[in-house]
């Protein structure tokens, strides 16, 4: 049996430019060339909530298709062997966003992203994420790389 290849929030700090309170990757739990799996631990500190409602705290939905593009921008920096002082990814697009169920502080976000399509310096990813086993967001997003001058 093959081990899963993991990358601690260490790792990730090297590879997303993000920062608190925007960097929405906890853990990668495993990637392949073309799949990755990330996990996002939602909690009641994040800022969104003290107006996303204060009352039934709701993970906004812009927000969950932003961690599916940071875990889609680590496949491709992955993937090409680059990190944020070579190249930036950009969102360029998104569609077919669905959101299916509430995220609340306590769930754990589970981030699975494919490249579908790559041309140039644009990539294409299909992003879906889970909570519990159950669709929570799918969509597909249109990501662009630029690459930065010293």
């Amino acid at each position: 049996m093959e081990q899963n290849k993991t990358l601690t929030i260490h790792d990730i700090i090297k590879l997303l430019p993000h920062r608190y309170p925007f960097l929405m990757i906890d853990k990668v739990l495993d990637y392949t060339e073309d799949s990755l799996v990330a996990l996002k631990n939602v909690t009641v500190n994040e800022p969104c909530f003290t107006g996303h409602f204060p009352e039934n705290a709701v993970m906004p939905g812009v927000l969950i298709t932003e961690a599916l593009a940071q875990a889609g921008a680590i496949l491709a920096y992955l993937k090409t062997k680059s990190s944020p002082r070579d190249n930036i990814f950009f969102l360029a697009g998104i569609d077919n966003a669905k959101f299916k169920q509430i995220v609340s502080p306590g769930d754990q976000l589970h981030l699975a992203v494919n490249i579908t399509g790559n041309k140039g310096n644009f990539w294409k990813i299909h992003g879906d994420a889970t909570v519990e086993g159950k669709i929570v967001c799918s969509v597909d997003i249109l990501s662009a790389m630029r690459k930065l001058t010293p």
